[in-house]
């Protein structure tokens, strides 16, 4: 069990994974349901700030955005929208699909997912930011703080 937890805990690195498991936040949202009459409450909004690290003029993956419900299936996936593009790069948003194991209640997964990418500009060696604001289908929003250390590499500079 716990070779199994490092694994997918190595697979995942780095990587920040924003999943939303729909059996919760529909609960969470049952509770909230106001009385007949009264205001709804104001999402929730959330700010997290993550790092990331790579090798100038490559992509580096910066995050990944799912959605899987209590039966481990996908649900309808977040929306993406960058709030302040990096200065020295380029952020690019692609489809791919999502694997892993023991995750929540789910021994083995494989779901559609956005994976966030930074290239930098060739020349460019330092630390770069990007916000991206996350809006997941039951309501709640996150901003993400994302600072890029960028390096050489390949010259022999330590990134």
């Amino acid at each position: 069990m716990n070779l199994l937890r490092r694994e997918w805990r190595a697979a995942f690195a780095g990587i920040a994974v924003a999943a939303l498991l729909a059996a919760t936040t529909a609960a969470s949202a049952q509770a909230q349901t106001p009385a007949p009459g009264a205001a709804a409450p104001a999402p929730a909004q959330t700010t997290v700030e993550r790092n990331a690290k790579g090798v100038a003029g490559k992509p580096i993956q910066v995050g990944i955005y799912l959605n899987v419900q209590s039966d481990c299936s996908s649900g309808p996936l977040p929306a993406i929208r960058l709030v302040t593009p990096p200065g020295n790069g380029t952020v690019t948003i692609k489809r791919g699909k999502v694997s892993a194991t023991n995750y929540k209640q789910c021994l083995a997964l494989e779901v559609p997912g956005f994976i966030a990418f930074y290239q930098s500009k060739a020349d460019f060696a330092g630390t770069d930011t990007v916000t991206l604001e996350v809006k997941f289908p039951q309501g709640r929003t996150e901003v993400q703080r994302i600072i890029i250390n960028v390096g050489v590499g390949p010259a022999g500079q330590k990134i």
